[in-house]
C-alpha cells in the first residue's frame, strides 16, 4: 500500500470512529435533557457533520496507539477534541469574525440557523468536551486532570484565542515580523494540532520523554500545515485546491510567502516536515504518522 493510499484509508477509518461515538453522545444528551431545545442540537449536529478529515482526532487516536494505548481509552478524547475544533469554525464564520457565509460547500452554521444560535451552538460544543472527559470510564484520575488541563491551555489565552486575536490585530498592522507570524500560526492553528497529539500520548500512558516529542512533533507539523496553505494560496487553482485561492493577497495579509518568498518557505516546511519525523523516533508503529507527515508537505511538490 502506497503512503497516500495507507493515509486516506487510515483517516477515513478515524473519522467514522469519532463521528459515531459523537453521534451517539449528541443523541443520548438529548434524551437526557428536559428542555425543548432540539434547535440547538440540531445546529451542534450540522456543524459536527459538515465534513472534514477529522485530522485533530486521527493525531490522538494515532498517538495513542503509537505509546503502546488501547483505542478505547482515546475515544472520548478524540470526541472532545473534534467538538472543540468545530466550535473555533462555528465562531470563525460569524460575522464578527472572518464573516464566511459558507462552510466546506454548506451554509455557515449562523446562515442555517441564525447568529444567536450559532452562538449557542459553540458554547456547546466548548463546554460539553471537559464534561465527557471528566466522567470517561476508560481514563484513569490522573489522565483526567491532565488531559483537561491540556485542552484548555490550548484553546485558552496562551494557544487558539490568543492565536486568534493576534490574527485580528496583524490586519492592521503594517509590519508583521517572522517571529510574530510564527507565534500566531503556533496558537491559531497548531496549538490543537499540537495539543491532540500530547493528548494521544496522555490516554496510551506515554512516558515524558514521549510527551514532550509529541510537543515537538504537533508544532513542527502545525507551522508547516500554515506555510503550505501560504503557498498553496499563490501557487494552486481553485479547482486545484477545491476552497478559493489568493484571498490572502486580495486582503493584503502577512504570510508566510509575502516575509519570505515561495522558495524560502518551501525550504521552511520541508525542514520542519524533517523534524517532525525526528520527533517519531520515541514511538512504536508509527508508519501512518510518517506517512501522513510526508503527506502534508507533498501538496507542495
Amino acid at each position: 500500500m502506497n503512503n497516500n493510499n495507507l493515509v486516506n484509508q487510515q483517516l477515513a477509518e478515524y473519522a467514522k470512529r469519532v463521528e459515531n461515538y459523537m453521534h451517539n453522545i449528541l443523541k443520548s444528551m438529548q434524551k437526557k435533557t428536559e428542555m425543548p431545545i432540539e434547535n440547538l442540537f440540531d445546529a451542534m449536529q450540522y456543524s459536527l457533520t459538515a465534513g472534514g478529515k477529522r485530522i485533530r482526532p486521527a493525531l490522538i487516536y494515532a498517538f495513542c496507539q503509537a505509546c503502546g494505548g488501547n483505542l478505547c481509552s482515546a475515544d472520548t478524547v478524540a470526541c472532545a477534541m473534534e467538538m472543540t475544533h468545530t466550535s473555533s469554525l462555528i465562531f470563525d464564520d460569524l460575522p464578527a469574525m472572518d464573516n464566511d457565509d459558507f462552510r466546506r460547500g454548506k451554509p455557515s452554521c449562523h446562515k442555517a440557523f441564525g447568529e444567536a444560535t450559532a452562538i449557542l451552538a459553540g458554547d456547546a460544543l466548548i463546554c460539553l468536551p471537559f464534561a465527557l472527559i471528566a466522567e470517561s470510564e476508560n481514563l484513569n484520575a490522573e489522565q483526567k486532570i491532565n488531559l483537561i488541563k491540556t485542552l484548555a491551555e490550548c484553546e485558552g489565552v496562551s494557544g487558539m484565542i490568543g492565536g486568534q486575536m493576534l490574527d485580528m490585530q496583524f490586519e492592521n498592522q503594517e509590519h508583521v515580523k517572522l517571529e510574530e507570524l510564527q507565534m500566531m500560526c503556533l496558537g491559531k492553528t497548531g496549538a490543537l494540532m499540537q495539543a491532540s497529539c500530547q493528548m494521544g500520548c496522555l490516554c496510551g500512558n506515554a512516558t515524558q520523554e514521549q510527551i514532550q516529542a509529541s510537543i515537538r512533533y504537533g508544532n513542527c507539523v502545525g507551522l508547516a500545515f500554515q506555510i503550505i496553505d501560504d503557498i498553496l494560496d499563490v501557487t494552486s487553482t481553485s479547482e486545484q485546491l477545491g476552497k478559493p485561492v489568493g484571498s490572502d493577497i486580495e486582503k493584503n495579509k502577512t504570510t508566510f510567502v509575502t516575509i519570505l518568498g515561495i522558495e524560502e518557505a518551501k525550504k521552511q516546511a520541508t525542514e520542519l516536515t524533517k523534524l517532525a519525523h525526528q520527533a517519531l523516533d520515541n514511538f512504536e508503529n508509527t508508519e501512518f504518522l510518517h506517512a501522513l507527515t510526508d503527506a502534508l508537505l507533498v501538496r507542495v511538490q
